[in-house]
């Protein structure tokens, strides 16, 4: 790779390859089994740092149950410009993947660790319970004086 690091669009599909495993559960190893490759392939895959073939790649889909298409989803997103238009061939400025909290392993590990929870209402208490400690947050930043503190009941379209 030169010296700016990986590709961005290599990051994304190995982003989108190690959401899809950890939210199965599913380990490296037993991955690189599955395709025929080393755990530490599958590592270099995920970070971004080897491409991912084509071959290796539809074996991935096939392993993680989705199309060839789900890791590039959110792409073309990623590559727009403010205006909302791709700029092709013009100098792109940096891709915001790279300062996307969803792609953090803490997202990933938070995601998994919510489909745990067996319990549906359980599930939803924390989901609010996480919503209310960020909005008060950014209510709390406010000029208006910051968040009372409540927490409101659950709309019958959340639960």
């Amino acid at each position: 790779m030169d010296e700016e690091g990986p590709d961005p669009i290599d990051r994304h599909v190995g982003t989108r390859i190690r959401g899809r495993r950890v939210g199965m559960r599913i380990s490296q190893t037993k991955l690189g089994q599955a395709i025929g490759v080393t755990f530490q392939q599958i590592q270099k895959y995920e970070s971004g740092t080897n491409r991912v073939g084509a071959s290796n790649l539809f074996k991935i889909s096939q392993s993680l149950g989705v199309d060839v298409s789900f890791f590039f989803q959110g792409l073309l997103e990623e590559a727009e410009g403010p205006s909302g238009a791709a700029l092709g061939m013009a100098d792109q400025p940096q891709m915001s993947f790279y300062d996307n909290p969803m792609n953090s392993r803490e997202a990933f590990e938070l995601m998994h660790n919510y489909y745990r929870v067996a319990d549906p209402t359980v599930r939803k208490r924390l989901f609010q319970l996480v919503r209310t400690l960020a909005f008060s947050e950014a209510a709390g930043a406010d000029a208006d004086g910051g968040a009372n503190g409540e927490v409101r009941p659950l709309e019958p379209d959340e639960q």
